[in-house]
């Protein structure tokens, strides 16, 4: 592991529950200087959880260590837990991020729990992602490769969880089903450090019915999934959550 992760991990001030990488890293079209981002939960202290003045139920950290840029976010685990039942993709994809950092026994309960919350109801936040992005990137005079990059993931990871049931967040492993030509060029371009590069308002325009049928796609995908309509696994979440909080108290 990098040893700037790993200083990271030994600085925070919770006990943590898991912590796995995301960002360009887990989409899989980092370039050589971009920055770690460390997303999981931790379990905060019986102290803070109780007291009248409860302590952050996050904790953010971003900075500089040992030369490496690192943006480093935690939630409580209560918050987490209600992040994965309001089908938040963050924390879905979160949870399954094969790049781990950090995690304890009960990390592998808690995936297993996660994947009772997949639900057509993720459609909108993979959507939203999505049209949010591309109305930023189009938006601005100079599109970004990046901004494309962050346009199409959501969008495509949306579909293959509507159509298979399961988290990839890899852009590459993803174009390998889509074969969108288009998306395998703009990768090769922040692989090589274009990652700011722009692109004209030509090409932009190329990619416009790109975007209009990955959105139509989703919304397909979304009509014909098999999977359920709400999120499962909340007295699941809830009894893990009793256990970690019992098991912090005992060693606070």
């Amino acid at each position: 592991m990098n040893p700037a992760i790993e200083n990271e991990l030994k600085s925070h001030p919770h006990p943590l529950l898991f912590v796995t990488v995301s960002g360009a890293h887990l989409y899989g079209f980092e370039s050589h200087d971009s920055d770690w981002d460390l997303r999981g939960a931790h379990v905060a202290s019986m102290q803070d959880v109780l007291s009248l003045k409860p302590g952050p139920e996050t904790y953010e950290r971003m900075g500089e260590n040992g030369g490496v840029e690192i943006d480093f976010v935690t939630h409580d685990a209560r918050k987490f837990f209600i992040m994965l039942l309001k089908c938040n993709g963050y924390a879905l994809e979160q949870v399954f991020s094969p790049l781990v950092a950090a995690a304890t026994p009960e990390f592998e309960e808690l995936r297993d729990i996660a994947s009772r919350c997949i639900c057509r109801q993720h459609r909108h936040h993979f959507f939203h992602f999505g049209v949010d992005q591309w109305k930023l990137t189009t938006g601005k005079s100079e599109p970004t490769v990046k901004g494309l990059l962050y346009t199409y993931r959501p969008l495509m990871a949306g579909i293959h969880l509507m159509r298979a049931g399961r988290v990839e967040s890899n852009l590459r492993r993803l174009n390998e089903d889509f074969r969108i030509p288009e998306v395998d060029a703009l990768i090769d371009r922040k692989l090589a450090g274009d990652e700011k590069g722009t692109i004209d308002a030509a090409e932009a325009a190329r990619h416009q019915p790109v975007f209009d049928r990955l959105c139509a796609e989703l919304d397909a995908a979304r009509e014909a999934s098999h999977l359920p309509d709400q999120p499962a696994g909340r007295e699941a979440l809830n009894d893990l959550l009793i256990r970690l909080r019992l098991r912090a108290g005992d060693t606070g």
